[in-house]
Order: C-alpha cells, then sequence, then structure tokens
C-alpha cells in the first residue's frame, strides 16, 4: 500500500526514477527543471529535491519539460540528492555556480 492511500488529501506527485546503462546512457524522470549543466556536471530540479550528476563528457541525449524526462549520456561518476538539512552544502554550490 503507498502513501497515498493511506493519506487520500495529499497529491501524488509526478514520479521519479533514475535509470542508469553502463554508466554511460542515464534516463531521469520528474525533472521539474536543468539549472545548469556543462560537461562534468549536471544540476536539475526533481520532485524529490535537487539532484546533482557529475561525470565527463557529459551531453543532454534528450530533454522534454512537459513530461520531466531529461537523458544525459557520458561517463557517469556520481549521483548525489541535495536534502534541506544539507544547507550548507547547496549554498557552497551554488555560490560556485553563480561567481
Amino acid at each position: 500500500m503507498n502513501y497515498y492511500e493511506n493519506n487520500p488529501t495529499t497529491k501524488p506527485q509526478m514520479e521519479h526514477y533514475i535509470k542508469m546503462n553502463n554508466r554511460r546512457n542515464l534516463e531521469i524522470s520528474g525533472v521539474k527543471e536543468v539549472d545548469s549543466f556543462d560537461s562534468e556536471e549536471f544540476l536539475l530540479q526533481t520532485v524529490l529535491g535537487y539532484l546533482i550528476v557529475r561525470g565527463e563528457n557529459l551531453q543532454m541525449k534528450n530533454l522534454d519539460v512537459g513530461e520531466g524526462n531529461v537523458s544525459i549520456k557520458g561517463k557517469i561518476y556520481e549521483l548525489s540528492y541535495l536534502d534541506e538539512n544539507h544547507g550548507e552544502k547547496a549554498k557552497g554550490l551554488f555560490s560556485k555556480l553563480f561567481k
């Protein structure tokens, strides 16, 4: 039984999943916005928080804003979420991005 069946007043969010194939192709759903990207790092705002994808020779293969799907190709090194309780880390990242 999922959370929404127990709490009918809560509206379900867009689904969020990550599918990786051989560390070379990444498909992500539930993406609200692509905040920044370059060949080494993508910063994505998802329905479950900010997601950082780090790697080498990263390229956006597909972007479907209406559906919230993003495909990235390149060598994937790291996937990490910025949680609200890690505000200092998020501030550091944003200050680097907007210098």
